[in-house]
């Protein structure tokens, strides 16, 4: 096992997410087995255990408190966070973080993170004063270390960072996907530019990068035979500048012993770099449009935002069509009367991507037609 340096004391560079653990057939957390895979994990290096308030409905900081009571307190980083927006006054903020206290079996955490702090819920964290109440239970040794994950833009994470100057790391979602797609890029180098440490969570993007599409499997898999396809993600994101841990939501065995794995080889060299980007660009041929949202296309003559509605449908085919409901919900929000595309062609005469705009954009409202009545 790998270890960074954090605040004097050694983090493991694998953490384990405990957001996704197995479950019964019933839908409750397989206890004995979650227990298994932890402990297994902490046999080999891992110290660092990540749970939040909501996780499997309340049932992950229960868990915690079980699987980690045999161990010494000491011996091992356990992250909880603050929904702020479940919170409904100030008093709420200590009503919640003394239940998470219960539920953990602990008398502090190690770091306590702001719960994915977005444009939606900010106002929220200055409303109900979340930030100077974090920072005096800090004060009161309930609180090793304070942070806050992130889910926004970057205006909107340099603006936390220059406000509330007295966070000691990020939780960032980084992915050598989203590096690009959703500009993580940015966000990693705002962090940086702080002196900050990093949480890497998302590295394998909910699962998207251990089965990318066929092609781009192949080709991780000829030059890595050994290596699963998600040891890529995960390598990728604990190479990154300033990262202290990668979190893997482990579900399985397998994905424990693989990661396990992973977390013990060497660096990406340059080559391996390249075997990425071959992978990403053949993953996009296969599965997206390859719309980079330059906006060159617009305005489209009868109205329609073209871009939105190829990001709309790029982001179903990266959950694999799992959220129809959102999709067609979003796509009739776009796509109102009046506003169907005519297959002018003015738009393809500006795609800097020779992109077959109405074609595609018949083959979406086909899949919105085939979906919206069942």
């Amino acid at each position: 096992m790998n270890y960074s340096d954090f605040a004097g004391t050694k983090v493991s560079q694998l953490g384990f997410g405990l957001m996704r653990l197995p479950k019964t057939p019933e839908g409750k957390i397989d206890f004995a087995r979650g227990t298994r895979m932890l402990l297994r994990a902490f046999e080999a290096g891992v110290n660092y255990f990540d749970t939040a308030y909501m996780y499997h409905d309340g049932e992950s900081e229960v868990f915690c408190g079980v699987a980690l009571s045999s161990l010494p307190r000491s011996s091992y980083f356990l992250a909880d966070k603050m929904p702020s927006w479940m919170c409904h006054s100030v008093a709420d903020v200590q009503t919640v973080f003394q239940e998470q206290l219960r539920r953990c079996r602990t008398d502090y955490f190690d770091n306590y993170l702001i719960h994915s702090v977005t444009r939606d819920n900010v106002g929220k964290i200055e409303e109900y004063k979340v930030y100077p109440q974090l920072v005096r239970l800090r004060e009161e040794g309930r609180i090793r270390h304070l942070g806050f994950s992130f889910h926004g833009d970057p205006a909107l994470l340099e603006e936390m960072l220059t406000k509330y100057d007295g966070f000691e790391f990020v939780q960032l979602q980084l992915n050598y996907f989203d590096w690009e797609y959703q500009n993580a890029k940015e966000l990693h180098r705002i962090v940086r530019a702080h002196g900050l440490p990093i949480i890497v969570m998302e590295p394998v993007r909910g699962g998207m990068l251990a089965d990318l599409s066929s092609s781009a499997n192949r080709i991780f898999r000829e030059y890595g035979p050994d290596y699963s396809v998600a040891s890529w993600a995960i390598r990728y994101a604990a190479g990154l500048d300033g990262v202290m841990t990668v979190l893997s939501g482990m579900s399985d065995e397998a994905q424990t012993e693989d990661n396990l794995r992973n977390c013990s080889l060497p660096p990406l060299t340059e080559a391996d770099f390249r075997v990425i980007d071959r992978a990403l660009a053949e993953f996009r041929r296969d599965t997206l449009i390859p719309c980079t949202g330059c906006r060159y296309c617009m305005e489209c003559t009868v109205g329609i935002d073209i871009p939105k509605i190829f990001r709309l449908y790029n982001d179903l085919a990266l959950r694999k069509f799992r959220d129809m409901k959102s999709f067609l919900n979003r796509y009739g929000d776009l796509t109102q009367a009046g506003k169907d595309c005519v297959s002018c062609c003015v738009c393809m005469t500006h795609c800097p991507q020779g992109i077959r705009i109405p074609e595609e954009m018949i083959r979406i409202q086909a899949l919105y037609e085939e979906h919206i009545g069942k």
